[in-house]
């Protein structure tokens, strides 16, 4: 794995700052951000996402919010012009 820094909150202060990061060998995300909460996951139930699926989070999974500012920092489609 070789992960490359895309970016971190603007104006951070030493710790607790949403960060995220590229892995070079999967084209994955890495991100840390802040965890969402109740209010945020139980909207998330309601809505849902397609016909079937359960919205239970998993053991193995988290939701995260991730602030607006930082959408500057995912990288678009491959092979899109930036």
């Amino acid at each position: 794995m070789a992960l490359k820094f895309l970016g971190i909150f603007p104006d951070t202060p030493t710790n607790d700052s949403p960060t995220i990061w590229l892995d070079d060998a999967t084209g994955d995300l890495v991100i840390q951000s802040w965890t969402a909460d109740e209010e945020t996951v139980t909207e998330a139930q309601r809505v849902g996402s397609i016909p079937g699926h359960s919205t239970e989070i998993p053991a193995h999974e988290s939701m995260i919010r991730l602030p607006a500012v930082m959408r500057q920092y995912l990288p678009g489609p491959e092979g899109a012009d930036q």
